[in-house]
């Protein structure tokens, strides 16, 4: 989108409110009045054919009457009027919309919002909406909206698709103490949505943060693609967030992925801090706003109080980042400012006798030492101190420290005296809470920011060799055959093609087969039923595994075919795989999904057949490097089992990673064709030994 439609919808120099009216409770007075109230210093132009004056302003029978330019419209008319008023805006050369009208695509009139969309980008127009409640801006004095009043000054912005909750937020702005200098609501997305946004407010130099209330995203992959290219924090409270399709689901992974897991790794990929709650995007969003990330592990708490401290070091521990004990210098330095039974460890206990001054050279003289990376202050309040002293004297601190590239937060626990204090330390730069578990998760807020900054990496492919070209000859066939499940040979010779290891097989249609089939590739061996509409091959009991011998060899191949018969009478039963037994070894599970928002996505975790009940398991938008492989294997709780643990030998991780890297790329490049894939289990050797991919499934899309 041309950054010029979204300077027109968020600094436009003249609005026309098409649907203005003189009538008090209607949204186009308001509006109109909103415009006013908030000291907006561009021209507005009111159209309405039926009046000739409204609160002060002349009036216009259409946006083509208006004598000078218009850079945006806001629409409050009925939807029926809508189109005819977006034509007649192109031919102004207005360049943003702002459809405050609702009755489109939410109520079902999708084709209703697409001409809408058709007819402006004909003009070069971009749409706001529709469905919305519209566009607030405190550097702007622009209230193009329907909401009371623009929201507390600060440097943050705030998207919203709830047009409702963006005016609650909006009034909560003082009650909560955190502001934002843009609230913008994006509605149905018909047109500008996320992404753009996220591009736009990290060139606008009145915003520090970006905020985003989020129901659905239209483009993820875009989304993703944008907030990496940021250089400003991003915080999303996602909603709307249960598994979607997973009683349908045919693979493990279809069952086992769902909305939450899905956004949630792709935030994290994205570099986007993650808000638990409204309650919690408020918090975080008003850290990132006014404080650096937090560079490091080590984080120093100083407090009055033994209770509020232990409620921070719990806090520390759960938001991932556990106090550890201040080193000997730090602790010596602390000690001058508190009594004999203070403690210096971390947290640093100055006692309920500590005055402004105490807490003054205490928090100078932590924040300037390299070991510290983020300071978090907690006061109680006490009647031997007032709370605006030692506000000021913490301020005073951080300014004479110099240094601006560590974080604090700040818990203040009393009462209407330590609100106006905490008040006062927001206004100068410190965020200030009146819980210390908020202050501790802000904090945090910082640091996953650091951490994500350090990690994001783009969605990109390398040169994959003639992978692509094998596998699709395979997939052609398939669909020839008038099938969309591969055989699991099928689906071995793909995953082969992308250069993972999979066992020796054979199909064998007849006992005879199987029998000289297993000989040539030597005993023992695995037998497995092969049919389309058989997936789940243990629960049809078509499997056998350790057949040493030919006797054995066919026996076991007449009762998995008998067992298939009685498990679906109407399974086409191609026949029965004969496959080199791989050793005994730890069982992982590899998986994808085509994410209806994200596309394809993969899945690693503990293998198995109790991988469902367990759920060990990560996710990533793919493609990932090896790199963001080991991650993947990092994260899950059994980590400690492939690296050796209690007298085991470490696995080979770096081939795990590897064939990690190698899935995520063959399902980005087949994404047009598959719609889940499975390879379940995956045994993982000794380090130097490899992977073995025993199984394989691959499912297209219909």
């Amino acid at each position: 989108m041309d950054i010029k439609v979204l300077d027109a919808l968020l600094k436009p120099r003249s609005i026309a409110v098409i649907g203005a009216s003189a009538t008090p409770g209607k949204i186009g007075y308001t509006v109109v009045k909103n415009l006013i109230d908030s000291g907006y210093e561009g021209k507005v132009y009111p159209i309405n054919p039926k009046s000739e004056e409204i609160l002060g302003f002349k009036t216009y029978p259409s946006v083509l009457d208006v004598p000078g330019e218009v850079d945006m419209a806001v629409f409050t008319v009925p939807a029926k009027f809508v189109l005819d008023g977006i034509e007649e805006c192109g031919k102004k050369g207005a360049k943003g919309l702002v459809i405050i009208t609702s009755g489109f695509g939410e109520v079902g009139k999708t084709d209703l919002e697409q001409k809408m969309v058709e007819v402006a980008q004909q003009y070069g127009m971009g749409i706001l909406g529709p469905n919305i409640v519209g566009v607030l801006s405190n550097s702007m004095k622009m209230n193009a909206s329907f909401a009371p009043t623009l929201p507390l000054p600060g440097t943050g912005a705030l998207v919203s698709q709830s047009g409702a909750l963006l005016i609650a937020i909006d009034m909560a702005t003082f009650t909560r103490r955190v502001g934002f200098d843009k609230l913008v609501s994006i509605g149905n997305m018909s047109d500008v949505e996320f992404a753009d946004l996220v591009e736009w407010f990290d060139q606008d130099e009145d915003t520090a943060s970006i905020s985003l209330y989020i129901e659905g995203l239209k483009d993820g992959r875009r989304f993703i693609d944008m907030a990496q290219k940021t250089h400003k924090p991003i915080i999303a409270l996602k909603s709307g967030v249960s598994a979607h399709g997973a009683a349908a689901a045919a693979s493990h992974t279809g069952s086992l992925a769902g909305a939450a897991k899905i956004y949630g790794t792709a935030f994290e990929q994205a570099g986007v801090i993650q808000a638990s709650t409204l309650d919690n995007l408020f918090d975080r969003s008003l850290a990132l706003s006014l404080q650096p990330p937090m560079v490091g592990e080590n984080l120093l708490i100083i407090t009055n109080g033994g209770g509020v401290g232990v409620l921070a070091t719990d806090a520390a521990e759960r938001y991932g980042i556990p106090l550890k004990f201040a080193p000997e210098d730090v602790q010596q330095e602390l000690k001058k400012y508190m009594p004999e039974f203070g403690s210096a460890k971390n947290p640093a206990d100055l006692t309920g006798i500590a005055g402004a001054d105490w807490y003054e050279e205490s928090v100078r003289n932590s924040y300037m030492h390299p070991w510290v990376n983020g300071l978090t202050v907690l006061y109680c309040e006490v009647a031997i101190t007032e709370p605006m002293d030692v506000a000021q004297s913490i301020k005073r601190a951080i300014d004479d420290s110099g240094i601006t590239d560590k974080p604090i937060t700040v818990s203040f626990v009393g009462g209407e005296k330590t609100e106006t204090a905490m008040q006062w330390l927001v206004e100068n730069g410190i965020p200030a809470y009146g819980d210390p578990d908020a202050a501790v998760n802000a904090m945090a807020a910082l640091h996953e920011y650091a951490n994500l900054k350090a990690k994001r990496a783009p969605l990109a492919l390398a040169p994959n060799g003639d992978s692509k070209e094998k596998a699709m000859a395979i997939i052609n066939k398939v669909r020839q055959d008038g099938r969309d499940v591969l055989t699991e040979i099928e689906a071995k010779k793909v995953f082969e093609a992308y250069h993972m290891p999979v066992p020796k097989c054979e199909l064998a249609a007849t006992a005879e087969e199987a029998v000289s089939m297993a000989s040539a590739i030597g005993y023992p061996i695995v037998m497995k039923i092969v049919s389309p509409q058989i997936l789940h091959k243990s629960d049809a009991g078509g499997v056998k595994v350790g057949i040493e011998n030919n006797e054995e060899c066919k026996a076991a191949f007449e009762t998995i075919m008998a067992n298939a018969k009685a498990y679906n009478a109407n399974a086409n039963l191609h026949g029965v795989v004969i496959q080199e037994m791989a050793p005994w070894g730890t069982e992982v599970i590899l998986g994808s999904v085509n994410d209806p928002t994200f596309g394809p996505s993969i899945m690693f975790g503990l293998g198995g057949i109790f991988v469902e009940v367990m759920k060990d398991v990560t996710f990533r938008v793919a493609p990932i490097n090896q790199s963001q492989a080991l991650d993947m294997i990092n994260e899950i709780k059994s980590a400690p089992i492939l690296k050796g643990t209690r007298g085991e030998s470490p696995k080979d991780i770096e081939a795990l990673s590897a064939t990690i890297a190698n899935y995520a790329r063959m399902i980005v490049d087949l994404k047009d064709e598959i719609d889940e894939s499975d390879a379940n289990p995956v045994i993982v050797y000794d380090e130097g030994d490899g992977v073995s991919v025993v199984d394989a499934r691959i499912i297209l899309h219909k």
